[in-house]
């Protein structure tokens, strides 16, 4: 039993790495960073390429049980996976961000794709104080 123990930890040490560390630049032209829209089940996800355009993908049997995908989260497809075959899936993943701030700095990084800007409060514009995670007034404060 010790032996399958160890084999699965080094599978996962493997992937860790792999998914932790940017490819180096450039990338061929048939890979690009998407961002995952939704689960398609089976193993199928929705992205979305920095054009805007959406496309089906399959997730390799490598990252099956290992890897957490979410919406919102980053992954690099080739386009080119399938070939020439005629089915709805239009790429296959071939790396999964997980270190995102690593893979950001990499100059290949969609601009599309660029860092998320807080949104400030309207309530500070109008000179209101927010009431944010503030508790509701008593019954005797507001008479």
């Amino acid at each position: 039993m010790p032996r399958a123990a160890s084999a699965s930890r080094r599978a996962l040490s493997a992937i860790d790495t792999l998914t932790s560390t940017p490819p180096p630049a450039p990338l061929p032209p048939s890979q690009t960073i998407t961002r995952i829209v939704g689960s398609a089940g089976n193993n199928l996800y929705r992205v979305r390429t920095p054009p805007g355009d959406e496309i089906l993908v399959e997730l390799p049997p490598l990252f099956r049980g290992k890897v957490w995908l979410r919406r919102g989260g980053y992954v690099l497809v080739d386009v080119n996976a399938f070939g020439q075959r005629e089915n709805k899936i239009g790429g296959e993943i071939v790396n999964v961000v997980r270190d995102e701030r690593r893979w950001r700095r990499e100059l290949y990084w969609p601009e599309e794709f660029g860092k998320v800007v807080e949104m400030e409060d309207s309530d500070d514009e109008s000179g209101e104080e927010s009431t944010v995670g503030k508790m509701p007034p008593r019954s005797d404060d507001e008479e």
